[in-house]
């Protein structure tokens, strides 16, 4: 990974030791000898880390006026000048790599790198697809300046016609170990990276990142396969600049291509910048990639653990919605028949996050449901019994449940709660809150007890169990959640109260709507659980 602030150090470094040097040499040449010739004693430029020599930097002069000649710039200000690029490149990389790491989705991380990449190349179009070469995904392609459709019909043009096909072709299906420094390929002088960088990190079957791939004009290349010009023509490009989007440990992630309106290609400084900002998004794509993975890894599990379907059950419709959050959460839910034709419904939230969270969250589920069988008809019984079993088997864990015992054709419920957010009821005539009584978590308390509450719906009632997350992910204060939760449940439109599923739907919508970051509980699970009575 690139150290930018270490290099920006190193720079200034190299200008005090470049400006030092340059003082003893213009000593050495008052002092010398007649005949030793001047160019004897040049400053020679200092090596940068990162930073090709051979490149030449932007100037940081101004250019003479017109019709004066320019008078012959000095060794020292030449040195200055150079210089004054190189920390000017770094600075910009520093500023652009900042961004990119700040970045916590492959989508905005992809998005990020084609705008910093069209930024240093000169471009105002590009696309970036990501195809690991494990094969596992995910795999996604997007744009900038290109709309879906136009994403669509670049696909049609034969993968090894284009640009960023043939640098997917030619790096590696898996990760390589670089060989030894004398049995790499030499570069040629052209080549954009600098002469003192490292080996390539993602080799390709030859033992080295393939080059980048630069089309300075699309429609003077003879070789070009016909759909391709004719999709250029379409969408108004006419070059393209591809780069690989790889590393050592991960291998192939994809890669990235930038389009030009007007036949041409980047200069050799913004080919080297390119490059180095390739490497350091390859790296933070290849951590994004894997905490993905991780993400969906958990959000799998957490499904399993979840009834597959909800039951059945004469007088009564169910609906559930479920949002895992990013790190894998303990929040559950769920509802199964009982003799007589009851039916009992049941969320809750284990302390904790990750895969230990979602194991304890399997086995409580699991557990209720044995004693909701038994002795479902006692909601305080169901959950005294659960309480010592966490405190006996996971003493260092607690647990919020809220488990009730309904008789859909009486259209009568009685619950029992720990800890857990209070039941609300949303019909024609009235949307409120169930009043539970109070009540400490599972596994806080030597021994647990509290009442249980009755309460009859009217038809077509909904009574909506929930877990704390669908609050916090609001991010503002409890009160405040709880008056925006009644809120939203109170506007379910008419014409969707006759589905549980619209109206946890509406209450979602309305609560938690897509795209928009709350700044708060972010990390929390979300349970909603819809009973309808008729």
């Amino acid at each position: 990974m690139l150290d930018i602030p270490l290099l920006l150090r190193v720079h200034v470094g190299a200008v005090i030791a470049a400006q030092n040097d340059l003082g003893v040499r213009d000593a050495i040449e008052r002092n010398a000898p007649v005949g030793k010739p001047i160019a004897m004693s040049a400053p020679h430029l200092p090596k940068v880390a990162g930073i090709d020599p051979t490149v030449p930097a932007p100037a940081h002069t101004a250019p003479p006026l017109p019709g004066i000649p320019a008078p012959p710039m000095a060794p020292g200000a030449m040195i200055q000048d150079r210089l004054a690029g190189w920390v000017s490149d770094l600075t910009s990389l520093h500023e652009l790599t900042e961004r990119l790491s700040r970045t916590g989705t492959l989508d905005d991380a992809l998005n990020e790198l084609l705008r910093a990449g069209a930024a240093l190349v000169g471009a105002r179009r590009g696309m970036a697809v990501l195809e690991p070469a494990d094969g596992l995904g995910p795999a996604t392609t997007i744009g900038l300046g290109l709309a879906h459709a136009d994403l669509g019909t670049i696909e049609t043009v034969p993968r090894s016609a284009t640009s960023y096909g043939r640098i997917l072709e030619a790096l590696a299906p898996e990760p390589l170990t670089p060989g030894p420094p004398e049995a790499r390929p030499a570069r040629s002088p052209q080549d954009p990276r600098a002469p003192e960088e490292p080996a390539s990190p993602a080799p390709g079957p030859d033992g080295r990142l393939p080059d980048p791939v630069a089309v300075p004009d699309l429609f003077a290349d003879e070789g070009l396969d016909p759909r391709h010009r004719e999709v250029a023509a379409r969408l108004g490009f006419a070059a393209s600049y591809a780069v690989p989007l790889a590393t050592e440990a991960a291998g192939k992630l994809g890669a990235a291509v930038w389009l030009y309106d007007e036949p041409g290609e980047p200069a050799a400084r913004g080919r080297h910048l390119v490059g180095l900002y390739g490497q350091y998004a390859s790296e933070h794509l290849a951590r994004l990639l894997e905490l993905e993975r991780g993400r969906a890894t958990l959000a799998t599990i957490a499904e399993e653990l979840l009834p597959s379907r909800l039951p059945r059950v004469p007088g009564v419709q169910l609906a559930a919605r479920h949002r895992a959050s990013p790190r894998g959460g303990g929040d559950w839910y769920d509802a199964l028949p009982l003799p007589e034709g009851a039916l009992g419904l049941a969320v809750g939230s284990v302390s904790g996050t990750g895969p230990s969270a979602l194991a304890a969250m399997g086995r409580l589920r699991a557990s209720l449901r044995a004693y909701a069988v038994m002795e479902g008809e006692d909601p305080v019984a169901v959950l005294s019994d659960l309480e010592l079993l966490l405190r006996l088997t996971e003493p260092a864990r607690s647990a919020t449940a809220l488990f009730a015992y309904a008789e859909p054709a009486l259209r009568k419920i009685v619950l029992a709660g720990a800890g857990h957010t209070p039941p609300l009821v949303v019909g024609e005539r009235r949307t409120e809150y169930i009043e539970t009584s109070l009540s400490a978590p599972l596994g806080m308390l030597a021994c647990w007890e509290a009442p249980s509450v009755e309460i009859t719906t009217e038809p077509g009632e909904t009574v909506l169990l929930y877990t704390d997350g669908l609050l916090r992910r609001t991010g503002e204060p409890m009160d405040r959640a709880f008056a925006r939760l009644h809120a939203a449940a109170a506007a379910v439109p008419k014409a969707d109260r006759g589905d549980p599923g619209s109206i946890a739907d509406h209450v979602l919508r309305t609560l938690l709507p897509e795209g928009v970051d709350r700044g708060g509980g972010q990390d929390e699970d979300v349970v909603l659980l819809a009973a309808r009575f008729e």
